[in-house]
């Protein structure tokens, strides 16, 4: 008998969360997806990015895309849709994704690991988690789940790890909104949970404008969440934990359909695919 299944659920999301993370983050950081997405016409990372990433959701105005990926701040959105899908349908971006994220899972992992049995085992049972929750209240997950789910192994995997993430995702977005915590609010949070002091410098929000930053470092200070050197407050780190710990809980469902003995073994095929990945970054 495995011990995974004797934890806690909220830590099985976590620790599903930390083995599959890594196979997402390809689309974002290695080449092939970038290459792919070029080759398509795309000007630029976020043309390709908001084309690819949004398209499940359909054909929608920039407002709504906005809504749905929660941490941009306005404006972001409508610099790329609609405009990236006038001439590149969202169906193509789609695909393009897809085969670069594969490519790059190929080319990191090697061909031992891409044609060993436990790489397509892995496929299996996370593609049978990544198809089995529930919808509702979850707006980008339901829009993966419009898809076809590849039939490559590899490309499979990639497929159901990338719906497991935006399932986590949307959870995570209602943790936040519980929370009252902004979109740029939670970048704030991240990176002083990451240790990035001051944390205006963090790369996902350092571009924006001064004044855009301030207001929000001084609302979180109103709120007792950081102190007056931009640091958590006991408050703040507290605040911080329990949305991270309701974003565990809500990412549960999908794990309900594996038995034990299917998680432990799901565990047990993706620790070496997950450790070949972190040894490049993803890259």
């Amino acid at each position: 008998m495995g011990t995974t299944h004797l934890e806690p659920t909220a830590h099985v999301a976590r620790r599903m969360f930390e083995l599959l993370e890594p196979i997402c983050l390809v689309t974002f950081l290695a080449d092939e997806c970038n290459e792919e997405m070029a080759a398509l016409g795309h000007r630029g990372y976020w043309d390709g990015y908001f084309a690819s990433r949004a398209a499940p959701l359909g054909r929608v105005p920039a407002h709504v895309v906005h809504a749905a990926f929660y941490n941009f701040a306005d404006g972001e959105v409508a610099r790329h849709i609609p405009r990236a899908w006038e001439t590149i349908p969202p169906a193509a971006s789609v695909a393009a994704r897809e085969r670069g994220s594969a490519a790059s899972l190929r080319r990191i992992l090697g061909d031992e690991l891409v044609g060993s049995p436990g790489l397509a085992r892995a496929a299996d049972l996370t593609t049978k988690a990544a198809t089995s929750a529930p919808t509702e209240g979850r707006m980008m997950y339901a829009g993966m789940r419009t898809l076809d789910v590849p039939g490559d192994p590899v490309a499979r995997l990639w497929h159901s790890a990338t719906m497991l993430r935006e399932h986590r995702g949307d959870g995570h977005i209602a943790a936040l909104l519980g929370a009252r915590i902004g979109g740029t609010e939670a970048h704030v949070l991240s990176a002083l949970d990451q240790g990035i002091h001051p944390a205006e410098s963090f790369g996902r929000i350092h571009h924006l404008p001064e004044e855009r930053l301030a207001a929000v470092m001084d609302g979180l200070r109103a709120r007792g969440l950081i102190d007056s050197d931009g640091r958590f407050t006991d408050t703040g780190r507290a605040t911080k934990q329990r949305i991270e710990a309701l974003t565990d809980d809500l990412a549960t469902p999908p794990y309900d359909a594996l038995s034990p003995a299917e998680l432990d073994e799901l565990i047990t095929e993706l620790q070496p695919i997950t450790a070949a990945l972190k040894a490049t970054d993803s890259r």
